[in-house]
């Protein structure tokens, strides 16, 4: 399994924190949040990891350029011209993966003790295009799943916009931002641009299987405002095992 590292994010609910520095490289606990999602991956066995660059790119590229862990190899994204969003840099990502070894992607701002190897295993039982995972959580965007938790549907709760095809029989749960891919299904799909990846799938989720697993019961935070980022330090012993806060 390979890894992306969604970090070109703008960081505006963080600010004055991104005013000098990208998101990414915001700090918990002396430590930062892409250093947590790297030494994660890296604890779980993933070695090959892209990471895309927007915001504050030449801090980001001295970080990717100077970090290292045994047998990690991090390749850069660069997205400093024009700001992607998730689908059109999975898209940009493909350069870097040559044949179809299976995609973890997560969030930077997400902590996080899930194993990807949990959603590996459900993503290749299934024979899954994607397979996202999910949580109950408190949001008005919902994504809608049939009873094999196929992707039917997406709605937001407050302005009853709706996309697909959802039904009141189906299970309502939110993305968490942690999911799998596969590359030969960017290839057949996806096209340069700036869309979210979740358009991607709502488009195809009548000819391919879109999965969703319920991951409820594993630590999980959104960590992209600052009083997250004080909060989140209380999970950092089982996010990342043995962290010493400076």
């Amino acid at each position: 399994m390979k890894a992306m590292i969604f970090a070109a994010g703008l960081g505006t609910r963080l600010k004055p924190l991104t005013d000098s520095k990208p998101k990414a490289l915001v700090e918990i606990g002396g430590m930062s949040l892409l250093e947590i999602q790297i030494r994660r991956l890296h604890r779980h066995g993933i070695r090959d990891i892209v990471v895309n660059v927007h915001h504050h790119p030449n801090l980001m590229r001295h970080f990717l350029e100077t970090f290292n862990l045994p047998g990690l190899t991090l390749h850069l994204s660069d997205e400093t011209t024009v700001l992607l969003d998730t689908g059109g840099g999975l898209h940009k990502a493909l350069e870097f993966w040559s044949d179809d070894t299976p995609v973890f992607v997560c969030n930077v701002d997400v902590l996080t003790d899930l194993d990807p190897h949990q959603l590996l295993n459900r993503h290749q039982e299934s024979r899954a295009q994607a397979t996202l995972g999910l949580l109950s959580r408190n949001t008005s965007r919902l994504l809608t799943f049939d009873q094999n938790m196929q992707l039917t549907g997406w709605k937001n709760c407050d302005t009853g916009a709706k996309k697909g095809h959802p039904s009141a029989e189906d299970n309502t749960l939110a993305f968490c931002g942690l999911q799998i891919v596969q590359p030969s299904f960017l290839r057949k799909y996806s096209q340069p641009g700036v869309y979210s990846v979740i358009d991607l799938y709502l488009q195809t989720m009548d000819e391919e299987r879109i999965l969703g697993v319920d991951l409820q019961g594993i630590v999980w935070m959104d960590v992209g405002k600052p009083a997250e980022l004080l909060a989140g330090e209380a999970l950092m012993s089982q996010v990342l095992p043995g962290f010493n806060p400076s």
